[in-house]
C-alpha cells in the first residue's frame, strides 16, 4: 500500500512540476467538460505537445478523458490531489512548529536586549 501510494505521490508530484500542465488544470477548473482543441487552443505549443502534457496528467490521474464520436473532452479531477495536500499537510504542520519556536525564541531575545538596554539607560 506504501509503495502505491509513494509511485501515486510521485505522478502527481511530477505532472504538477510543468507549468504548462498547471495551467492545463487552471483552465479545467474554471471550463470543465473541454475538448482537446479548445484546452490547447490558447497555450502556445503545438497539439501534439499538449496532447503529451495530457498524457501525463492523465496517468496521474488529474485528468478523465471520454470519448464522443470523434471529439475527445477532457475535465478534471481533482481527487488524486487531496493525497498530494494531505501528504504535504503534515510538512506544513512540522514547519508551522518550527516556526512558532523561532517566533518565541527571537521575541525571548528581543526581550533580553530590551531589558539589557533599559538597565544599561539606568546605569
Amino acid at each position: 500500500m506504501v509503495k502505491y501510494q509513494e509511485a501515486e505521490l510521485n505522478d502527481i508530484f511530477a505532472a504538477l512540476a510543468d507549468p504548462t500542465r498547471r495551467a492545463l488544470l487552471a483552465r479545467l477548473e474554471t471550463e470543465e467538460n473541454l475538448s482537446i482543441s479548445e484546452l490547447a487552443r490558447p497555450f502556445h505549443v503545438s497539439l501534439p505537445a499538449v496532447m503529451k502534457h495530457l498524457d501525463v496528467l492523465s496517468d496521474a490521474g488529474l485528468i478523465a478523458r471520454q470519448k464522443t464520436g470523434r471529439t475527445v473532452n477532457v475535465r478534471l479531477n481533482a481527487e488524486p490531489m487531496e493525497h498530494a495536500m494531505e501528504w504535504l499537510a503534515r510538512y506544513q504542520r512540522f514547519w508551522s512548529h518550527k516556526l512558532d519556536q523561532l517566533a518565541a525564541f527571537l521575541e525571548q531575545e528581543d526581550d533580553d536586549a530590551t531589558k539589557i538596554e533599559k538597565k544599561q539607560d539606568r546605569d
